[in-house]
């Protein structure tokens, strides 16, 4: 994938491209919480915590606080791709978020007050997921290099 950058086209790197990719991915959470029948239990969205029991497809508890969290993450991942190093700080800055996220899971019982943001079960397992995907791949692609270039040698 390349992206013109005053009239030559610039490859990006794979962390590059990982940045880019997630954000597209939470973006496109962030809208699919706000639509009916994609998202189950519409009728109690709420704002946030326990109580919205509202379902992104059927599995994952999510609020109206918590569609607007993926959408600016999403968006943070595309400005983040713009160079490498902003990109690696996406996906490792934001995987530790998600580990952290994961935690917070395991920690707050669901039916609490606590339960802010709102997560269930299936919501842990795929914060894991996404926390081990994402500082996995910022650590992977640390190199500077762009794919189908060589480096001297």
């Amino acid at each position: 994938m390349s992206y013109p950058i005053r009239g030559r086209s610039v490859r990006r790197t794979n962390a590059q491209r990982a940045s880019w990719y997630f954000g597209i991915i939470f973006i496109l959470i962030g809208v699919l919480g706000f639509v009916p029948g994609i998202t189950s239990n519409y009728d109690v969205l709420y704002l946030s915590g326990f109580e919205s029991e509202a379902l992104l497809m059927g599995v994952f508890q999510v609020s109206i606080l918590h569609n607007i969290v993926h959408l600016l993450f999403g968006f943070l991942g595309l400005v983040m791709a713009r160079t490498n190093r902003l990109a690696r700080i996406y996906l490792i800055g934001g995987g530790i978020v998600y580990l952290l996220l994961f935690l917070y899971g395991l920690i707050v019982p669901h039916h609490s007050e606590g339960n802010f943001v709102p997560v269930n079960s299936a919501d842990n397992w795929l914060h894991l997921i996404l926390g081990v995907a994402m500082v996995g791949l910022g650590l992977l692609f640390g190199s500077r290099s762009v794919p189908g270039r060589t480096s001297p040698a």
